[in-house]
Parts: C-alpha cells; sequence; structure tokens
C-alpha cells in the first residue's frame, strides 16, 4: 500500500512539473533523416498541378517539386507549394496558449487552422515565426492545418534580398513545424547578458502576471550542479530584469566552451505556474576600436570560414548529425570561427557552436540588396530574439555586400542586452573594415597605413581549386603584423553543390558560381583543408626543412589565445621506405614516442627537445603531430632526413649486365643497354619510345624538353668500351644540355642542365606519354595532394599511390586528383597498360608533373587554371601559382610571383630510368 502511495504521489509531482513547463508536439519531422508525409499540389514545373505528399520538412526541388532556381537566374517561375495535414490537439490544453510555430519557410507563408486564418502572411524565408492559433483549435479532436507556401515573395525588397543573392532560392516548408503549449501566465522569452567579470544580467519578458507574481532564477552547470545562490525579481508590466553576479565562474570561449544553464521559475503564491531553461556562457565580446577584437579582455583572430546551410540530397533541411559533421571539419582546421552567409542558419547549428566551440558571425540576409524599412525591422526582431542567448555569437552582420538598410543598424541593441557589434560585410564601418577579396597590395597598405579593425568577411574565393589555402600564408603573416588585425573568413565552407532531380541526379554547383569550397558538396576534402590546418595550427611549427646537423630540438610556437601549451602532447615517428618495387608496404616505422609539452603561454615561443638523436642515423623521415587535450590532431609535420641521392643510391642499380649496343636507321639511333632498347629522333633529339627486355613498348616519347623554344644545336654521340654516352644541346630563349649514359649493370642516367630567360611560370625537363595508357602512380614524396607555388603546405613526405582519374576541382569530387603537380618527388612509378617504368632523381626539391589537368569547363578566365607544359610528364624545378575568382596570381604575393633563374645559375640535375 505505501508503494502504491509513493507511486501515486510520485505521479502528481511528475504531472506538476510537466505543467510547468513548455510542451512542444511536432507536425512535422524534425529534420531531413526524419520527416512527415504532407499532402501537397505545387502549382508549376516538375511534378505539378496534382494533388500528392512531400516529405516535411523538406526543399519541394529536392523532392522532385517545381523548378530549381539560384539566385542570378532570369527565368523564374515562381511556383507555390499548398500543403495540408491534420494534427490533434491534446484535451489536457484546454486551459493553455497553443502557438504554430514555423523554424524556417521560404518565402511567404499563409497559414490556416480548420480553414481560418492565422494572421498576417509572414514574408521572409529564413526566420522563425509563431501564430497563437488558441482560438482555433479544437481540443482533444483533430484539426485541419492548410498552408500556402509562395516561393516568391510579394514584398519586392525582400524577393531581392533573398532570392536574388548568389546562392540557391529553394522553396518550401524546410524546417520543422510544432505546437507549443503554454500556461496562460507564461515567461515569453528571455535575453540573458552574462559577462567576463561574473555579472548576469537577465531581462525577462512574461504575458498575464499579476502583481505578487515573482521570477526566481538558479544557475547551474550543464551536469546539475548549482552555482551561487538562487536570485529573484518581483514582476511588474511585461518586461523585468534579474541581476546576480557570480565568484569563480568558468568563462566561454572556443578553446574552452564552459556553458551553464539559468533555470527561470515563474511563481505564484508559492506555486510555479511557468519553468525555463536557457543555456548561457559568461563572455564579453567587444570590438576596441583602432585596436582590435577582444574575446574575456583577450585580443583575438578570427581563423573563420563563411558557411552555407546546405546539404546535396536535402538543401537547405540538415541534422544534427550534418552540423556535428560541419562544425568537426570547421574545427579540424584549426578554424575558431564562422560566419552565417547568407541568413541565419538552424537553432541547432548554433546550439552545437556554443558546446563545441565556435565564434559565430549571424547574418541578416541581404545579398546587395537590403530589406525595406519595415520589413527589416521585423526581420531583425525575429533574428536577434531568437538567437540572443548564444554565446557563440559575438557579431551581427546587417545584411551583405550593400545589401544593408542602415536604418536598421541600432535596431540590434533594442533586444541584444549585450549591445553585440553590428558590421556591415565588406564596407568600412563601426571601427571595423571588413573588404572583400583584397589582395596583398591591399593587406600590405592596410598593414602600414590601416586604422581599422581589420578583418575581411570574404577572402581567398575558392573557386574550383583557386584562393583558400594559396597565398594564405603569405596574406596571413603579413596580417601578423598590423596593429588592429582580426582575422578573417575564407569564402567559402563547401561547394554549394545540389542533386538535380530533373537531371538523373546530377550534382549541379551553377556552373562557377558555387564552386567555392575546401570540400565538396558531401564534405570531400581537398587539398586545400590540409594546407589550411597547417597554416593555422595553434601549435605553430615554422621549420620548413632540418638542417644536416639536426639535433632534435624544435621551436614550437603558441597561438592559441586562452590555452597553454602544456595541456598537449606531441607524437614524433621516425620512419624509412623500402624500395619502390613491387606492391607492399613501403614505410617502415623506426621509433616512435610521446613528450608532454611544458608550459608555453599565448604568444611565446620555445624549443622543444625531441628523443630522437639515437635513431635518426638509420631514418629517413621524421613526423611529428601536435595533439589537443582531447586527443585529436592539431597539425602533423614532417621532414625528410637523407637527400633524395641518399634515398636512391641503393635503388639505381640494374641486375642486367650486357654489353651497349648502337644502331643507326634513318632519322633515328637505337642505344641497347642491359637488353632495353632507347630509341631517339636525331631531328630533335628526344627520345621517341622504349622497349624493355620483355620486347614491350612503353610510349615514353617528346623528351628531354627544356621548353618549346628551344631549337637543337648538337647532337654528339660517344662510346667509351662498354659505356655510350649521348649528349644533345639547345639554344633559344635560354639554353640548355641533355646527356644520356648507358652503361652495363646501371640504369641509364640523364643529365640535364638548362637556363631559360625572363619570367617563367614554369621551370623543367619534360617528356610525353599517352594519357590513355596510364593506370595509376607510386611516388616518394609529399603527397597525396597535388600542390601549386603557392599551396606546399600541408602535404606529409612519404610513399603514396594514386589510381588514375580525370578530376576537375568542384565539378567531380573524387579526390585527390591524379593530374597536377606534386612536390618533393625522389622517385616515381608510373603505372601503365603497357609496362610499368619508374624514375629516380638525385634532387631533393623535383615538383613531379602528372599529365595536364582538364580545365573546369564554366571558368571564364585562367586565375584558377595555371599554366602547365605541353607534356604529360615533367620534373620541374619551379612550378606557377594559383589565383582565386577575382584575383590573379602575381596578385596574391611574394609566393605567388613568376620564377625566373637568380645570379643566372643554370638548373641541375639527375635522372635515372628503371623499364
Amino acid at each position: 500500500m505505501k508503494k502504491v502511495l509513493f507511486l501515486f504521489l510520485l505521479f502528481i509531482i511528475f504531472q506538476s512539473l510537466h505543467a510547468q513547463q513548455t510542451v512542444r508536439q511536432y507536425i512535422s519531422g524534425t529534420d531531413k533523416d526524419h520527416t512527415v508525409q504532407w499532402g501537397f499540389f505545387c502549382t508549376k514545373g516538375n511534378n505539378s498541378g496534382k494533388w500528392t505528399k512531400i516529405a516535411v520538412p523538406s526543399n519541394w526541388e529536392l523532392q522532385g517539386f517545381g523548378q530549381y532556381t539560384y539566385g542570378h537566374d532570369k527565368d523564374k517561375i515562381n511556383e507555390q507549394g499548398l500543403y495540408k495535414t491534420s494534427f490533434t490537439v491534446p484535451a489536457s490544453w484546454q486551459n493553455k496558449i497553443v502557438k504554430i510555430i514555423f523554424e524556417g519557410a521560404m518565402t511567404d507563408v499563409e497559414v490556416k487552422v480548420n480553414g481560418k486564418s492565422c494572421g498576417p502572411v509572414h514574408q521572409g524565408g529564413f526566420y522563425e515565426f509563431s501564430y497563437d492559433i488558441t482560438s482555433l483549435v479544437k481540443f482533444g479532436a483533430t484539426n485541419k492545418l492548410d498552408v500556402t507556401v509562395s516561393k516568391a515573395s510579394s514584398n519586392a525588397s525582400i524577393e531581392k534580398a533573398e532570392r536574388g543573392g548568389d546562392f540557391w532560392a529553394f522553396g518550401g516548408i524546410y524546417r520543422p513545424v510544432y505546437l507549443e503549449a503554454l500556461p496562460q501566465t507564461h515567461i515569453e522569452r528571455t535575453a540573458i547578458n552574462a559577462t567576463a567579470d561574473g555579472n548576469l544580467e537577465a531581462t525577462i519578458f512574461h504575458n498575464n502576471t499579476k502583481p505578487g507574481d515573482v521570477i526566481q532564477a538558479k544557475v547551474q552547470t550543464l551536469n546539475g550542479t548549482v552555482v551561487g545562490k538562487s536570485f529573484t525579481v518581483s514582476l511588474a508590466g511585461n518586461e523585468s530584469i534579474l541581476t546576480q553576479s557570480f565568484d569563480h565562474i568558468l568563462l566561454w570561449n572556443p578553446e574552452q566552451p564552459n556553458l551553464y544553464q539559468i533555470t527561470f521559475n515563474l511563481i505564484r503564491n508559492n506555486s510555479i505556474i511557468h519553468s525555463v531553461n536557457q543555456r548561457f556562457g559568461f563572455r564579453t565580446a567587444v570590438l576596441k576600436p583602432h585596436d582590435g577584437f577582444y574575446l574575456n579582455g583577450t585580443k583575438v583572430v578570427f581563423k573563420g570560414v563563411d558557411r552555407h546551410s546546405e546539404w546535396p540530397a536535402s538543401g537547405r533541411t540538415l541534422s544534427r548529425d550534418i552540423h556535428l559533421m560541419d562544425i568537426g571539419l570547421i574545427k579540424d582546421m584549426n578554424m575558431n570561427a564562422v560566419r552565417m552567409s547568407h541568413y541565419p542558419p538552424d537553432r541547432q547549428f548554433l546550439d552545437l557552436c556554443d558546446s563545441l566551440g565556435l565564434m559565430v558571425l549571424d547574418e541578416l540576409t541581404g545579398w546587395q540588396a537590403a530589406y525595406d524599412t519595415v520589413s527589416g525591422k521585423r526581420l531583425v526582431k525575429e533574428l536577434v530574439t531568437r538567437d540572443v542567448n548564444h554565446p557563440s555569437i559575438v557579431i551581427w552582420d546587417n545584411g551583405n555586400e550593400g545589401g544593408w538598410n542602415r536604418a536598421l543598424d541600432n535596431d540590434y541593441a533594442l533586444y541584444d542586452p549585450q549591445k553585440r557589434l553590428v558590421i556591415h560585410p565588406w564596407e568600412k564601418f563601426n571601427g571595423t573594415d571588413t573588404k572583400h577579396y583584397p589582395d596583398y597590395k591591399y593587406i600590405v597598405n592596410e598593414s602600414l597605413y590601416g586604422n581599422d579593425v581589420f578583418f575581411p568577411t570574404e577572402y581567398m574565393h575558392g573557386l574550383y581549386d583557386g584562393g583558400h589555402a594559396a597565398g594564405l600564408e603569405d596574406f596571413w603573416e603579413r596580417m601578423r603584423t598590423y596593429h588592429a588585425n582580426a582575422g578573417g573568413f575564407l569564402w567559402a565552407f563547401h561547394d554549394e553543390g545540389v542533386v538535380r532531380t530533373d537531371m538523373n541526379g546530377m550534382i549541379d554547383c551553377h556552373g562557377n558560381h558555387a564552386p567555392d569550397g575546401i570540400i565538396g558538396p558531401y564534405r570531400e576534402k581537398e587539398a586545400s583543408y590540409y594546407a589550411i590546418k597547417q597554416i593555422w595550427s595553434p601549435v605553430y611549427i615554422s621549420t620548413k626543412t632540418l638542417s644536416v646537423d639536426f639535433d632534435g630540438n624544435l621551436l614550437v610556437e603558441n597561438r592559441y589565445h586562452f590555452t597553454n601549451l602544456s595541456d598537449c602532447k606531441l607524437k614524433w615517428k621516425l620512419a624509412n621506405f623500402s624500395s619502390s618495387k613491387g606492391n607492399e608496404s613501403m614505410t617502415n616505422w623506426v621509433d616512435s614516442g610521446f613528450i608532454n609539452m611544458p608550459s608555453i603561454l599565448p604568444g611565446e615561443k620555445r624549443s622543444i627537445p625531441l628523443p630522437v638523436l639515437s635513431s635518426l642515423p638509420k631514418s629517413q623521415a621524421l613526423y611529428v603531430t601536435a595533439i589537443a587535450k582531447d586527443g585529436k590532431e592539431i597539425s602533423t609535420w614532417s621532414w625528410p632526413l637523407q637527400t633524395a641521392i641518399q634515398v636512391n643510391k641503393k635503388l639505381v642499380t640494374n641486375t642486367l649486365n650486357t654489353a651497349t649496343e648502337i644502331k643507326n636507321h634513318d632519322k633515328l639511333l637505337q642505344i641497347v643497354s642491359n637488353n632495353i632498347t632507347y630509341t631517339f629522333d636525331t631531328t630533335s633529339g628526344y627520345l621517341q619510345k622504349v622497349t624493355n627486355a620483355s620486347g614491350k613498348e612503353i610510349s615514353l616519347s617528346g623528351g628531354p624538353s627544356a621548353g618549346p623554344d628551344q631549337v637543337k644545336q648538337s647532337f654528339d654521340l660517344t662510346k667509351n668500351q662498354d659505356t655510350v654516352i649521348l649528349e644533345i644541346s639547345y639554344s633559344g630563349n635560354g639554353w640548355s644540355k641533355m646527356s644520356w649514359t648507358f652503361a652495363p649493370g646501371k640504369l641509364p642516367k640523364l643529365s640535364y642542365k638548362y637556363a631559360p630567360k625572363g619570367e617563367r611560370d614554369f621551370m623543367g625537363i619534360t617528356f610525353n606519354y599517352p594519357e590513355e595508357k596510364i593506370t595509376g602512380m607510386k611516388w616518394l614524396g609529399r603527397g597525396p595532394y597535388r600542390v601549386w607555388k603557392n599551396r606546399l603546405q600541408g602535404m606529409q613526405f612519404g610513399v603514396w599511390q594514386k589510381a588514375y582519374n580525370n578530376t576537375v576541382t568542384g565539378e567531380n569530387w573524387n579526390y585527390p586528383e591524379f593530374k597536377g603537380y606534386h612536390a618533393n618527388v625522389y622517385w616515381t612509378t608510373i603505372q601503365t597498360k603497357e609496362s610499368d617504368f619508374t624514375i629516380y632523381t638525385n634532387n631533393d626539391n623535383v615538383f613531379l608533373q602528372m599529365l595536364v589537368p582538364q580545365k573546369p569547363k564554366t571558368m571564364t578566365n585562367d586565375n584558377v587554371t595555371p599554366a602547365f607544359p605541353n607534356a604529360s610528364l615533367g620534373f620541374m624545378s619551379a612550378i606557377p601559382a594559383i589565383g582565386t575568382k577575382f584575383q590573379q596570381a602575381t596578385s596574391m604575393g611574394p609566393e605567388s610571383q613568376k620564377n625566373m633563374l637568380l645570379n643566372n645559375k643554370p638548373v641541375e640535375g639527375e635522372l635515372w630510368f628503371a623499364f
């Protein structure tokens, strides 16, 4: 009996507590993976003119309806979507206020319940809105919901600001729809200002309160530990302010995202009638004019990226898993900030930024066109009141690139007690210079003569394979010299490609408008991902090469803002590499270990000794990985410990040992060495083909060439016993000399020397081999991705294998790309349909040119399609840089300039060939 009474009392308590909370009931699904079918009628375009079903939430284009529309499109059919469904309101809600909430629907939305209008048509596709439907619903019964969504807005300013931008303009109810039940007397919303000094001010908006009602607040950690004492305020009107100060609180920052929870209890006659929980963080974010951006009194720089809320198969209907993945990728690149481009994101994304640690720039929509003042004021309120309590949000963006209405600038502070900074991205405004796509000269000028706090909210435009990390090291190091530097935001996080249900599932990036990402539509990583990760590593090692007398000491710099490197570890590994032949594992680990980092405060540098000296002599490469407190990799650096000739000297012998023969034919010279026949064209001096000992023909031809402007001057053949030397000299715009040596028991050796004149995109020795016969490549060098002169970072030294692909970055996403320049190649095996062959170098700084990448179909200039030799295989001493959508490479800084010989000293090197 006692047990039954106890359970009954628990039930009563549970029911009472439940009644105090806001109750939510979903009518739609909750995300892209959890949807509910509603009735649907599309008025125009694909699958239009009939009632059917559609998943809610979703963008209707991705469900096969209407017309895919990009902001720049001229022809828009402006279809409507008619939705219908039913829902039941519990009888227990009889005495409550019932609201219907739409988290996002594009663009104009008319809502009816049981045939009656819920209120004015909502205009603005990226904002949460609600209606009080208490008087329209039937309690304990089924209710009808009809929603008409017009893709085009009847408001001209909203239409231009939202649907004329440089991004996809999807339609439909793409975020969840739900009901909320609240007590008649309730807390409507809260706005919290919790500062780094421990002071907390909370503004509470409440409805239907009476004299004598109070709100009691209690702060806890997220695990439920009470912090400080509870505090109360007596209520008057519809708005009340609670204040309290706390000692020994943990501050929120992107490196230590400490969060708290505050519970607000609305109390009448000692009974709780409504209770609201809100997460928040103590932190202070301010701009100090002519100085910088400060978080909790510490000057910070944004290592940021611009992110669209988009997934290829579901448009702007996302999920927690996608948000987690994106934030994980952003933080893995050692970024600390993200800008919402060009509209507010899902609530859940901001919740995760709070808990995982990213500073956020939250943006009112307006891409080069602004909302009218009446609409803008309403939408600013909807934006700020939804997002105000997120500690991750440190700045409000009032539109983008001219899409700002200056009459709205002061409205943000009406709803934000923190009075966060308001900026105009692209403009000098409010003490900031957020110029978009500055070139390197602008950065230099700003660092010398600027006065505003500088952080470009878009730069290093990553169209196709351009921008992003290319030139970033030059930009970043120069920006660091500026007294009012606050970092910047790369454009953009991912290629904004969508699955076209009307084009057999093709992923469409709308020509060259949207393939701008560091990663692909499904988050496929480009080379810039790894380069950014290294350049922006907060544990920073600047050592490019190790000296011959390397003593195991590395200089480490702390580029965190709030973290002591004593919280981090270093993992080191030593390796050597086996022969280039065969398919076996080719990396042999010699030794490894971990060391705890000493105390190194932000901004400090210190030499760290690695316990590697005893194993260095038997090792060919050193790897060092910085590991964060949570065990995640911060960055990895690798260095060869031996030169190319030291590594290759044991590999350039030949097991065959036969006499060398010479055969002359009409305009052809054949040299037979170790049972392999080398055929040369005596007119050009170039190798024409090779026939190996098994009689298989290898179609290597057209070289060695130092450039198309070279004209043969001499062709000399000498034989000394069984050693044959073929020397060819060329003149033209510069000169070159090639010398082949064939000897028994040795691989054929090509010695080259060349001295081109003037500036060059590239310099090197090239050959031809038919692309259609290449199946793959294996090499010892840096990989696995290709490089450009101004994007060498992030690749690791080791043995790599790639199968042939014809990937065009941003048009298809089979990464890493096969074609392109590869750095620090010691040897490479070209895998072919004829017979594999290997080429060894004696130079540590050779770039391998593998074929010529296909140019993107919709590229309108050559900024992101650097020059390549008119040949398929090259061993280069210099390669070109790559530019951005808006800048040629030469405007991107010192690393991005064209190449030329210094002091007229020719380039020399040797190659050995194993067929």
